[in-house]
C-alpha cells in the first residue's frame, strides 16, 4: 500500500523554504538586532522546511548565504541541519515588496521529540514515540536513513520534527529521521499530572521522573510547556529527565512575523496560539474562518511584547497546502522528454500531469535551465509532482 508521504534523500542545503508555522527564536527584542553588514533583523518567520533554492517563508525567499545555523540550545550547527521538514526559525531583514526577498541572518532548528517507535498503526497513519501519538500526513518527510515500510519502524529510534494538533492532542510530523545513536531522548510537551511527592509528571502517556532534576523552569505546575531531556533507559516504568526547560515560545519585537501552522490553543477566534506561538487577531482581517483548534492557518502580522498582532488571517484547505506543499528553485538535469521528469536540486520532478507553465513552454524545458517548481509529493514518495513550473532568468 502507497503512502501519501515522501521518501526524501539527506540533500545538503544551500537555502531551504520553511511554510508552516513552528517555535520562535528568541532573538534581540526592540525593533531587532544588526548582522556584520549593517543589516538590521525585523523580519521573523518559521516552520518546517519544505523545498530548496534560498530560504523561503510564507513566500518570501531570504538569502541564507551568511545567516549564523544554530539549534534550539544555541549550539553552533550547519546546512547539513537543515533538511527537508526540519523545524527552523528564522530572524531576517526587511522584506523588498517587489522582490519577495529578504536576507537571513539567524535560522534557528530543532525537534519535538527523540526516542524510540512503540508501535505503528496498522495503516502506518500514525505511531506512538515516548508515550505520543505521532500523525503521518501528506506534507511529513520521511528521511531515507528509515525502511520504506512504516510497519519496519517498530524499536527504531528515531527524531520527529512536528505540530501539534490541539484537537487531538496528536503531534503532526513534518518530518521523521533515524537516530540511532542518540545518547538521550526529547520531549517537548505539556506537563500533566506533577506528583511533587513522587517527583513525577507525565506528558501524554509517557510517565517522567524528575527527581535529579534541581533546575526546574519557573512556575513548574501542570499546564506548563516544557522541554525535557530524557535517560535512554526506562526506572520502574518511568523515564528519567536529566534536564528540564521552559518549552514556552518568546516572541521578540519585529516589524513583520509570518506564521503558517497549526492553531495549538484557542481562546477565541481572535485570540489564539500557532504552535505555541501567542496571536492576538482582534483587528485582523480573517479569511475562509472561523478559526478552531487544530485548524491550519497563515497568519501576517507584526510581533509587540511576545505576541504576534495579526493584521492577516487565512484558514487553510488542503488546495492551499498542496500548492505550497514543497517548492524548488535551481537548474534542470537529467532532463528525459519521454518519461516527462528531470532532477532538480536532487528531486526527481514529474510534469506529466496537469500543470501551468509561466513565462516559458514546455518545449523550453532543457537541462541547464533555471526553473521555480512548485508542486505536490507523489504517492510512490519517490518524485514531485509539479503543478507549476516558471522559469527564471
Amino acid at each position: 500500500m502507497n503512502q501519501p508521504w515522501i521518501k526524501a534523500r539527506r540533500w545538503g542545503l544551500g537555502g531551504v523554504v520553511a511554510v508552516l508555522a513552528a517555535a520562535l527564536m528568541a532573538a534581540c527584542g526592540g525593533g531587532g538586532s544588526s548582522s556584520s553588514d549593517g543589516t538590521t533583523a525585523t523580519t521573523f518567520a518559521s516552520g518546517p522546511i519544505s523545498g530548496f533554492g534560498s530560504i523561503i517563508v510564507d513566500g518570501v525567499r531570504f538569502d541564507d548565504s551568511g545567516a549564523e545555523i544554530e539549534n534550539e540550545d544555541g549550539e553552533r550547527g550547519g546546512s547539513d541541519d537543515l533538511q527537508l521538514g526540519t523545524m527552523v526559525e528564522i530572524e531576517g531583514g526587511a522584506i523588498d515588496d517587489s522582490t519577495g526577498r529578504a536576507k537571513a541572518l539567524r535560522i534557528r532548528f530543532g525537534s519535538e521529540i527523540v526516542g524510540p517507535v512503540a508501535s505503528v498503526a496498522s495503516d502506518s497513519t500514525s505511531l506512538v514515540v515516548l508515550g505520543q501519538t505521532v500523525e503521518l500526513r501528506p506534507e511529513t518527510v520521511v528521511d531515507d536513513s528509515l525502511p520504506a515500510d512504516p510497519q519496519a519502524w517498530a524499536g527504531l529510534v528515531v527524531e520527529v520534527h512536528a505540530l501539534m494538533d490541539a484537537s487531538t492532542g496528536h503531534y503532526v510530523a513534518t518530518r521523521i529521521e533515524d537516530k540511532d545513536n542518540a545518547l538521550l531522548f526529547k520531549l517537548r510537551g505539556v506537563v500533566a499530572e506533577l506528583d511533587t511527592t513522587a517527583q513525577t509528571f507525565k506528558i501524554g502517556d509517557a510517565l517522567i521522573s524528575y527527581a535529579g532534576v534541581t533546575d526546574l523552569p519557573a512556575l513548574f505546575d501542570d499546564g506548563l510547556r516544557v522541554r525535557v531531556r530524557l535517560q535512554t533507559t526506562q526506572v520502574e516504568g518511568k523515564w528519567v529527565a536529566v534536564s528540564i526547560r521552559s518549552g514556552v515560545r518568546k516572541v521578540e519585537d519585529h516589524d513583520v512575523a509570518r506564521l503558517r501552522g497549526t492553531v495549538t490553543d484557542l481562546t477565541d477566534e481572535t485570540h489564539f496560539e500557532v504552535n505555541g506561538v501567542p496571536v492576538n487577531a482582534s483587528a485582523a482581517r480573517i479569511d475562509d474562518g472561523p478559526v478552531t483548534a487544530g485548524a491550519r492557518v497563515e497568519v501576517r502580522g507584526t510581533a509587540k511584547d511576545g505576541t504576534v498582532i495579526a493584521t492577516r488571517v487565512k484558514v487553510l484547505d488542503e488546495d492551499d497546502d498542496a500548492i505550497r506543499g514543497i517548492e524548488l528553485h535551481g537548474t534542470v538535469g537529467d532532463l528525459n522528454t519521454e518519461a516527462k521528469t528531470f532532477v532538480l536540486r536532487g528531486v526527481t520532478v514529474d510534469y506529466s500531469g496537469t500543470l501551468i507553465f509561466k513565462d516559458g513552454a514546455e518545449a523550453d524545458l532543457a537541462d541547464g535551465v533555471q526553473v521555480e517548481v512548485k508542486g505536490r509529493l507523489s504517492t510512490d514518495r519517490s518524485t514531485l509532482t509539479a503543478v507549476l513550473i516558471e522559469f527564471e532568468d
